[in-house]
């Protein structure tokens, strides 16, 4: 008897180590897994100009490789990449989809704070790419915060090197290419501004293409082939709206079925709704952004939200924000 016993003991706690060996290979839920994807995309702001206190300004978050590239930096941007366990001193290479003040009005904070010993101490220069005036527009900000710079410098506890910047307007074509980061530029049509960009990041065969704000366009179309995963803008108000404000409004963007018309000629592994713009006191239950752009494409659409992140290699993976934030750094 006493054989047996000390025989079915053993079998149990067989039993238990295969168990938790096993658990190992299982996915978590309710937590954030461990991912080991080098090419993570991270909609730091998925909102517009309206205000929200659940959509933070345009910001598009791409690490690639060891490298962390910003794309455009609207309200709460610095915020926002606390939230993701990231100081804005890590950041030090923006790119400007174009000048409209939602997408810019964050830079002063990401630069500014990114320099301080608080906010990460960013080690170089803050390095900028943008449409023709962008050169311009951060010779203007250095001017403008000269008071806080000199005062630091002047009491020791500044940081000339990453409080200063190396702004650079740009044309269509490659205007980063390091460490095997490609990104690309392309002209798009936001009809109110010009010119405004969309970009492409292509790194070790995979690809994400960002819009940028824009009207349906070829030429993006053509940038986007390809790629992995479109990030694309979307703007909707309610089908009795007869405000002319708004109906030019919506001239200057992408509907649903038009974005989905994109979609259909892109066929990206997945497509992703961000600068969500629903105008005329539409909510976002009733904008119906979904069923509208499957009027057009059947293929994987998200619309995005605050902190989501997509892990980018053979398969495309979408990681919801857990407690408010999706890092696992």
């Amino acid at each position: 008897m006493k054989k047996r016993i000390r025989n079915t003991s053993i079998g149990f706690l067989l039993l238990v180590s295969i168990i938790l060996s096993l658990s190992l290979f299982l996915p978590s839920f309710g937590q954030t897994a461990v991912h080991q994807s080098d090419f993570k995309v991270t909609l730091l702001g998925t909102g517009s100009p309206i205000l929200s206190t659940t959509r933070s300004g345009p910001a598009t978050l791409v690490e690639v490789g060891n490298e962390k590239l910003l794309f455009d930096a609207g309200r709460g941007t610095a915020l926002q990449l606390y939230k993701v366990n990231m100081l804005p001193g890590s950041v030090d290479k923006l790119f400007l989809t174009h000048l409209h003040s939602d997408h810019t009005i964050g830079i002063p904070d990401v630069w500014l704070t990114g320099s301080l010993p608080t906010g990460g101490k960013r080690e170089q220069p803050f390095n900028i790419w943008g449409p023709k005036g962008t050169e311009k527009m951060m010779l203007h900000m250095n001017k403008a915060f000269k008071a806080d710079l000199d005062a630091r410098n002047d009491s020791g506890n500044g940081n000339i090197e990453g409080s200063s910047i190396v702004a650079n307007d740009i044309k269509e074509g490659i205007v980063y290419k390091k460490k095997g980061i490609e990104v690309i530029a392309f002209k798009v049509d936001h009809k109110s501004i010009e010119p405004a960009f969309g970009y492409r990041v292509n790194y070790k065969g995979h690809s994400v293409v960002i819009s940028g704000d824009t009207r349906y366009n070829e030429n993006l179309i053509q940038f986007a082939k390809g790629a992995d995963v479109v990030i694309h803008e979307v703007a909707a108000a309610s089908p009795d709206n007869e405000s002319e404000s708004i109906a030019n409004i919506l001239d200057l963007h992408t509907t649903p079925e038009e974005a989905g018309k994109v979609f259909s000629q892109v066929q990206p592994k997945l497509a992703v709704y961000s600068h969500i713009v629903l105008l005329g006191g539409l909510s976002e239950e009733k904008a119906n952004l979904l069923e509208r752009t499957k009027e057009t494409y059947k293929g994987n659409v998200v619309v995005g939200e605050d902190l989501l992140s997509i892990e980018i290699g053979d398969k495309v993976q979408v990681l919801q924000p857990v407690n408010g934030s999706n890092s696992g750094k």
